[in-house]
């Protein structure tokens, strides 16, 4: 079981959707991660999000003219993206299976996202084969960005994936470091509680 699922019980979109809602209303901005992997790749590049939850970077992703496919595990989550945005393409899945051909999506992605604490809050030891999975859907040249909390004050769990692992894990998978950074607004990192990192197929 994830440690999403052990936190929430797979039951908790609706509550999600009403807190991020609640910060949007209170002027807080709610697209930097959109706005990060907007100035990655150009406006109609392909855009897997890897734990779209409900569908927030994805829907604003898709605004901006970018071509999305979303992947969750958790059903709760993807009926309030379903119900959000119809017309895009959610798949439920565990990511550290995630096969784009079993659910005929073509597998050459520009981009794959994975925002949101993805990384500290799958399966316990299946953090390497998610990246070897997301790496795989990658076309030759396309960037893995995966921010996420090393620290207890950034995660709603115990830390559980240190940075000089998750690199470990994108080289045996074939990605080629490139960048990191504090902040969904591109500050440098400065090693923080929090680093959104970017590596090359």
């Amino acid at each position: 079981m994830s440690r999403w699922n052990e936190l929430t019980g797979g039951t908790s979109g609706e509550d999600y959707a009403a807190r991020f809602a609640a910060l949007a209303d209170s002027g807080k901005d709610m697209h930097g991660e959109a706005r990060f992997c907007a100035a990655l790749v150009p406006a109609g590049a392909r855009v897997l999000d890897a734990g779209c939850g409900t569908g927030r970077v994805m829907i604003r992703l898709a605004e901006l003219g970018y071509d999305c496919v979303g992947v969750d595990l958790d059903p709760s989550m993807l009926a309030v993206a379903q119900r959000a945005a119809p017309g895009l393409p959610w798949i439920e899945a565990d990511l550290a299976e995630f096969d784009p051909a079993a659910v005929t999506v073509a597998g050459d992605f520009d981009l794959v996202v994975a925002a949101g604490n993805i990384f500290p809050l799958l399966a316990a030891g299946t953090e390497p084969a998610v990246v070897t999975r997301l790496a795989a859907t990658l076309r030759p040249g396309g960037l893995m960005v995966a921010g996420f909390g090393l620290d207890e004050a950034h995660l709603p769990v115990p830390p559980s994936i240190t940075l000089p692992e998750y690199d470990a894990y994108c080289a045996a998978a074939g990605l080629t470091f490139v960048d990191r950074f504090a902040t969904w607004d591109a500050d440098p990192y400065d090693d923080g509680g929090y680093a959104i990192s970017v590596h090359r197929r």
